[in-house]
């Protein structure tokens, strides 16, 4: 992982993603982080930089990471962010979300949303409750259908080999409960060998509310962030899609890291 965009629109939203991704970067010296705004009129642009730099300054007082910024006059947010992505060939995006301004949601909130249903780079979406802490426990979610041909272990691996933390995979599934059946200890055995560097530990659980058991396993084992792979058809799919997103986005307090099948 080389690049990281933090796209900020000055908003407590946005300004707590980016605190939040220059220290979760900080030490990382082979990482560089871009502070980037969009803007609708050319008359901004003495501003917008001047602002960015600011912002800069104050990041790197408190935090050593490598930093740069980046603005652009664009008419679509999200459409002048992805463009960046690919341009500047990103590892990752972070951006925040909250939920206790319904205008917030229409607005920041549901560019982040957006983002992460594109398929540029991974997202790590940021909460407005999130605080900051070393990940040491990452939780991996997964339906154990098809691994092999669906799991981004690539990128995945990517994030894991900066960050180093223990990697704990989770299914949840209403239909398999005490005995599970062979197609998914399978799955479970090809995941193993897939993240056999990374000590992944697995767990099964049978709940019937998906965000529940995500919610009540990440704080039972102390998971400081969440690796969801956006698949279609499968149930982490619908959770990161329309009203699941939503809630599991809105209402946790731990980065989720969306990956794409």
């Amino acid at each position: 992982m080389t690049t990281v965009i933090v796209p900020v629109d000055f908003s407590e939203t946005s300004l707590h993603a980016a605190r939040y991704a220059a220290q979760l970067l900080t030490g990382h010296y082979g990482v560089t982080m871009i502070l980037y705004h969009s803007f609708s009129k050319s008359s901004e642009a003495e501003k917008i930089a001047s602002d960015l730099e600011a912002l800069k300054a104050l990041l790197m007082k408190d935090n050593i990471v490598k930093m740069e910024v980046l603005a652009h006059e664009e008419s679509d947010f999200v459409d002048g962010l992805e463009k960046a992505a690919r341009h500047r060939r990103a590892d990752l995006v972070i951006m925040g979300i909250t939920g206790k301004s319904a205008l917030a949601q229409v607005f920041f909130g549901s560019n982040t949303l957006k983002m992460a249903e594109r398929k540029v780079c991974p997202v790590l979406i940021v909460p407005q409750d999130a605080v900051y802490r070393p990940l040491k426990n990452v939780m991996l979610t997964s339906d154990f259908k098809n691994t092999v041909e669906t799991t981004p272990s690539v990128p995945i691996k990517d994030f894991l080999d900066v960050f180093q933390p223990q990697l704990h995979v989770v299914n949840v599934d209403k239909d398999h409960y005490i005995s599970l059946t062979e197609d998914y200890e399978k799955e479970k055995q090809s995941l193993r060998e897939m993240f056999a560097g990374y000590r992944p530990e697995f767990y099964f659980m049978r709940l019937y509310d998906v965000d529940e058991a995500i919610n009540l396993f990440a704080e039972s084992r102390g998971i400081d962030l969440i690796i969801a792979i956006q698949k279609n058809h499968s149930f982490i799919g619908k959770l990161l899609s329309g009203s699941r997103t939503k809630t599991l986005s809105y209402h946790s307090k731990l980065p989720i890291l969306v990956m794409h099948e």
